[in-house]
């Protein structure tokens, strides 16, 4: 593997030398460095989403520096050493080199340091722990991170059991990062630690928790890792109510959305209290609830008319959520109801509470019972465009002979 990223273009950017310019005109050549995944995925040629830079400055004197470089400085998280510098309309989080001083599992009381090994020391992965100076010369204080990164290997900096025990979270990003860069079986150690130390995870937010395990079910595939995490009891420990793993072997390979993917770890009565236990955003838990909860039963079997009325009555992200759900558990091939939902656009009802009170019904709760009834025929006669008139007649006349 290259000791150098020399051209990558995030590097040779414009906005990327602005940052490392301001930063090393207040502390001199090579008193910062990119570090983690910039650096991890540039050497993989992997794409490179966040930039994350380590200097010597303090945080007050980064934020001076790009101040007084004309950038903009956001402190984002300065107790913790982290400025935010905001280049080009682009963000660039920089960190004061830590050492850990206090850990409880959850968080950690760090002090500053000058020390780049001891900055490396305190990282989660040898992978993550590889820097490279604004020239693009990479670094590897660990002596393992340029070779685990080559292999496919996720081992943790140091002592398995003590990178957990400072933050239980690791359990969880031990797994991601297998999903997304590891290759072959899981590193032995590493695994034996997390299945050891998986109780603790019960320190964890929440909101941690699933950011994490949606992170982990984006991976290209992710089958794997959940796996290994099930044969460990650590998928039961984040998601006591799973289910057996056919189902999302399945799902991965029909998608890559997270959101499916965990939908098809969960039998259909557990989403809400997934949802609510993981404190997902609405819109995710919203999701779930549609794609395994009450309604139209979907199937690649039903017709083009059973079809538009679960559309109609579902949505269609709900519908198509519930057709994959289906193909997953080898109910056949949703190519065709997958495109007619594409192309079929629902109707609005036809008719409303002026067409009854033109017709001589008053104004009560008879009307909304009467178009209740109105849009289920109209929907299971497949959404017929006229004859409405027709239909309320039969209605008015049925209930009045009721």
């Amino acid at each position: 593997m290259s000791l150098s990223m020399a051209g990558q273009p995030w590097l040779e950017s414009q906005a990327t030398r602005a940052v490392m310019a301001a930063l090393e005109a207040a502390g001199g050549p090579g008193c910062a460095r990119f570090v983690g995944g910039c650096v991890r995925n540039s050497l993989l040629g992997q794409p490179v989403d966040d930039i994350d830079i380590a200097t010597r400055l303090r945080p007050e004197e980064t934020i001076a520096a790009l101040k007084a470089a004309g950038l903009k400085a956001v402190p984002t998280g300065v107790e913790h050493g982290t400025v935010t510098g905001v280049s080009e309309r682009r963000p660039y989080e920089i960190t004061t080199l830590r050492r850990d001083v206090e850990t409880d599992g959850r968080r950690a009381v760090v002090a500053f340091t000058e020390d780049w090994a001891e900055d490396a020391a305190r990282r989660d992965f040898r992978l993550n722990a590889l820097y490279a100076d604004a020239a693009g010369t990479v670094f590897d204080p660990t002596g393992g991170g340029l070779d685990d990164a080559a292999a496919g290997r996720i081992v943790f900096v140091g002592e398995a059991e003590t990178r957990i025990r400072e933050d239980y979270l690791r359990i969880l990003r031990f797994f991601r990062f297998f999903a997304w860069y590891g290759r072959g079986a899981p590193d032995a150690v590493g695994l034996a630690a997390c299945a050891a130390l998986k109780g603790g995870m019960a320190k964890l937010s929440a909101e941690r928790v699933s950011k994490e395990l949606l992170k982990l079910l984006a991976a290209r595939d992710p089958r794997a890792a959940v796996q290994a995490m099930a044969e460990t009891g650590v998928l039961a420990q984040v998601l006591p109510q799973v289910q057996p793993l056919p189902l999302f072997e399945a799902m991965c390979g029909l998608t890559d959305d997270p959101v499916m993917r965990l939908s098809a770890l969960l039998p259909a009565d557990a989403a809400a209290v997934v949802a609510s236990a993981l404190r997902l955003s609405n819109a995710v838990r919203d999701r779930l609830a549609a794609a395994v909860g009450d309604g139209p039963a979907v199937s690649p079997r039903m017709s083009d008319a059973e079809a538009r009325a679960a559309i109609y009555r579902l949505g269609r992200r709900a519908f198509e959520d519930r057709l994959m759900r289906a193909e997953a558990a080898g109910e056949g091939d949703g190519a065709r109801l997958r495109s007619l939902a594409a192309d079929w656009t629902p109707p609005k009802i036809p008719v409303g509470g002026r067409d009854l009170a033109r017709l001589g019904l008053p104004a009560g709760p008879e009307t909304g019972r009467l178009i209740k009834a109105f849009e289920d025929d109209w929907i299971a006669d497949d959404f017929p465009t006229d004859g409405h008139e027709a239909r309320l007649k039969a209605l008015i006349a049925a209930t009045a002979r009721g």
